[in-house]
């Protein structure tokens, strides 16, 4: 699989000075705040949204201060949600590292999480980056209807295909778009151009979203989530949802009884896997990824080609490729 420094190559002077620049966006006169921020900081790996926010502009014009802004304010929401979302699941790990709820406890995640939030939105509004404020917030609201929403259906295990589609339209869709619309807005205002870039992006963010539903089934998953992670919350994802559209009724319904009572551990995980292989889920789901995925790189091509396009359709792949 290809790297992300291979990714990153037209951008990368403007990453690493982005990088430089957000350390410094979090300084405080807070000993504590600055402790757990040093510690994100040493963590953060891969920074795909970065990434995919200055490849858009770069593909579309020059780089701006635009650009640099709407690429902190974005990691700084992103970064809050994970933390208020390991708050809510009571995630011991992400991505094989202890999250901060479990470090420093779960008052003190949500209130670095809310920090977060507001030094995102002060940042947009020092630099008057209002539009890009509005992308970037919409962006949250949906991710927030996104995960209510699914909630709610989770507990009736009813939800459709449609409405998952829909609900991680609203998720992780809706982030991945903001880096890809805020990157356009911060080179030009053509709604043409920025409106295909919101498409790209919504594109990309679910076949994303499909990809990390997929590791919930993987015997050797390398994401830091405990085996059955959306399982054991009752989220109902793509490769379920398809397996029990596929499976005759009695079968259907041995599995909705194993997710509702919430039988022990790797019992239950492994017959609701197998079940999941048996009838198609994984196949159905990742068929699925792979035509959002094509639609992602349809539209990229109809773009000019450049460096920072071949880069985005490049990062198409790792997406949907990547190991966690």
């Amino acid at each position: 699989m290809i790297s992300l420094s291979v990714i990153q190559a037209p951008v990368k002077s403007d990453l690493k000075k982005f990088y430089f620049e957000f350390s410094k966006i979090l300084k405080t006169n807070v000993p504590l705040l600055n402790i757990i921020t040093s510690y994100i900081l040493k963590k953060k790996e891969k920074q795909i949204r970065p990434i995919m926010v200055f490849l858009s502009a770069k593909m579309l014009g020059k780089i701006s201060k635009s650009t640099f802004t709407a690429a902190s304010l974005i990691e700084l929401l992103h970064t809050a949600t994970l933390i208020h979302d390991d708050v809510v699941d009571n995630s011991y790990k992400r991505r094989k590292i202890f999250s901060i709820n479990v470090l420093w406890k779960s008052k003190i995640a949500v209130l670095f999480g809310d920090f977060l939030l507001a030094k995102g939105l002060l940042l947009a509004v020092k630099n008057k980056e209002y539009d890009i404020l509005n992308i970037a917030s919409d962006a949250v609201r949906k991710m927030s209807e996104g995960e209510l929403i699914q909630i709610q259906k989770s507990r009736k295990l009813n939800l459709t295909e449609e409405e998952y589609l829909k609900t991680i339209s609203k998720k992780n869709a809706a982030l991945i778009s903001s880096c890809t619309i805020s990157g356009a807005r911060s080179v030009t205002d053509d709604p043409f151009l920025i409106e295909k870039m919101k498409a790209f992006g919504i594109n990309i963010g679910i076949a994303f979203h499909i990809k990390d539903d997929l590791f919930d089934y993987e015997i050797n998953s390398l994401t830091g989530k405990p085996k059955g992670y959306n399982i054991q919350r009752k989220k109902l994802t793509l490769p379920l949802i398809a397996a029990i559209s596929n499976a005759p009724n009695n079968k259907k319904q041995v599995i909705i009884n194993f997710i509702n009572n919430k039988l022990p551990g790797q019992d239950a995980y492994k017959t609701i896997v197998e079940f999941v292989h048996d009838y198609n889920g994984i196949s159905y789901a990742n068929d699925k990824m792979l035509k959002y995925r094509d639609e992602a790189i349809k539209i990229l091509h109809s773009f000019e080609e450049n460096d920072s396009r071949k880069s985005l359709e490049l990062l198409v792949n790792y997406i949907i490729e990547r190991k966690y």
